[in-house]
């Protein structure tokens, strides 16, 4: 166990009956990065999460969570978690909400005084703080759900689809909070099925399919691992459309416009040379950024594969 990990992992495996919900989860995360744990509907995220919160026991395996076996006691006031699926007290305003959390986690009345302002206007709901819950909206119980995972000030936040029922303006402020956690040394555990809040917002990315992990690696590196270049080009024939195997093996050609699939963008310039050489005309080169979603499919496979 690295000092600098927050979460580890190897071998964990939970099967419920004859039905095995997670295979093999084994993952390190390091302090203070923003983590990304994608997968499909039924992939095991949800299970894997409880293992690792010590909500339920693996039934093979082992891990440590901020240096101390999962389910440490003594850990979990260190931890924050906010479920996709959750059931608050909609009696409660949404500061006696906040007071009852705080008092679980055995916080002194003096910090809990001043915190739950502090979160009350971090998320944007400090006007609603004598509102009973019941009377919230879906995206405020899902801000007031963000303000209880933070009230311990964890070391390690879990935040199960927290953009979820958000307007665009919720989505950025739970984006500029996570990056705040971040750069406050804060480790985020994130689970979205919104690819494009996860591009933006992680360090890295785990794939889970089938519950077990198929790739983890940086997000940039993933990312920008491969592009897809799209030509248009006049006076091609199919000797100089060959030619183009030498910088990449997916190349497609279709009248005047050609498509290939380069590992970087260092190729583009030489590409275009050998085109220019050989009397072609190049009217445009687009190089296109793989995205999440595409590596999504490309890693996980859709759904009529799985």
């Amino acid at each position: 166990m690295k000092d600098s990990a927050a979460i580890t992992t190897h071998g964990l495996k939970k099967v419920f009956g004859e039905k095995v919900a997670v295979a093999d989860l084994t993952l390190e995360v390091s302090r203070g990065e923003v983590f990304g744990f994608l997968g499909p509907n039924g992939a095991g995220k949800t299970t894997a999460v409880n293992m690792l919160l010590g909500l339920i026991t693996p039934t093979m395996g082992k891990g440590e969570l901020l240096g101390s076996p999962l389910g440490d006691y003594h850990t979990r006031s260190q931890v924050g978690f906010l479920p996709e699926h959750f059931r608050f007290h909609d009696w409660l305003t949404a500061r006696e909400f906040l007071h009852l959390h705080g008092e679980l986690y055995h916080m002194p009345g003096e910090r809990l005084h001043t915190r739950i302002p502090e979160l009350l206007e971090l998320v944007g709901l400090e006007a609603h703080a004598e509102k009973k819950l019941r009377a919230f909206s879906k995206g405020m119980l899902q801000r007031i759900g963000l303000a209880q995972a933070l009230l311990n000030e964890p070391a390690l936040v879990f935040l199960d689809e927290p953009t979820s029922g958000l307007d665009p303006v919720g989505r950025r402020l739970v984006r500029d909070i996570i990056r705040d956690l971040r750069n406050n040394g804060t480790t985020v555990f994130l689970n979205s099925h919104l690819l494009s809040e996860v591009e933006i917002t992680c360090d890295r990315v785990a794939f889970i399919r089938q519950g077990e992990i198929l790739t983890t690696s940086s997000l940039q590196s993933l990312v920008e691992g491969e592009l897809t270049v799209e030509i248009r080009a006049r006076n091609l024939d199919q000797d100089i459309v060959r030619g183009l195997e030498h910088w990449s093996q997916n190349v497609r050609a279709d009248g005047d416009h050609l498509s290939l699939t380069l590992r970087g963008e260092t190729s583009i310039a030489e590409i275009n040379r050998y085109l220019v050489e050989r009397g072609v005309d190049v009217y445009a080169i687009r190089p296109k950024q793989l995205s999440l979603e595409d590596l999504f499919i490309q890693v996980v496979g859709t759904e009529d594969s799985l």
